[in-house]
């Protein structure tokens, strides 16, 4: 069985959205894109090299892709080692619009999404990532398909945007396997998925 991890940078109010650029993600008026920027360092980008700093598989969302497609290629693959990883990886994108995908070693997932996606973890292969990608994220947090979480909170609140918990019936336990925070104050925290939410009372 494959292990698929999510990795998210993360606002304080829970807010995933356009991490990485004014213009990545503006739909619903967004305005605070970029928000990750300030606080990455030479330990974040030390942290990125490690979590990509070995053979892996892409699985990511439509809008996703054509963002890492229109970047990622042309970066310098000799000093950037996750420029290399993002190249090498086979990417799955779950999409219903794209006929084709034209970013070396991508496959298109459309139709019984779950389905498929659960038929790539059965396979032999490599640890499955996904970045970014919010409406996919929902999808497999509804059908219970993550195995890890790989998340970086940042020390800062937007108030509004999309979540990486936004499916309202998903709920569930994590156990952590390792954290640690940077000089400029991300948390950056490893977590497994173990079973159900366990409850109890102080009374």
């Amino acid at each position: 069985m494959r292990k698929l991890v999510v990795l998210s940078f993360m606002t304080l109010d829970g807010v995933m959205q356009a991490p990485g650029g004014s213009k990545e993600d503006t739909s619903d008026g967004f305005k605070y894109g970029g928000w990750s920027f300030p606080f990455f360092d030479e330990f974040m980008g030390n942290e990125m090299g490690i979590q990509m700093g070995h053979p892996f598989d892409l699985l990511l969302g439509r809008k996703t892709y054509e963002i890492f497609a229109a970047y990622w290629p042309h970066a310098d693959t000799e000093n950037d080692p996750g420029a290399k990883a993002l190249n090498n990886a086979t990417k799955y994108v779950v999409t219903n619009s794209l006929v084709k995908a034209g970013w070396n070693n991508s496959l298109i997932i459309k139709g019984d999404v779950p389905g498929e996606i659960r038929k790539l973890k059965e396979k032999d292969g490599l640890e499955i990532q996904v970045h970014g990608s919010g409406n996919l994220i929902q999808t497999l947090w509804k059908h219970n398909l993550v195995d890890e979480l790989w998340l970086k909170t940042f020390p800062v609140v937007v108030g509004s945007g999309k979540r990486l918990f936004a499916y309202d019936s998903f709920a569930g336990g994590f156990e952590p396997i390792e954290s640690k925070t940077s000089p400029a104050g991300v948390i950056i925290a490893n977590y497994r998925r173990k079973g159900e939410v366990r409850t109890g009372s102080f009374a």
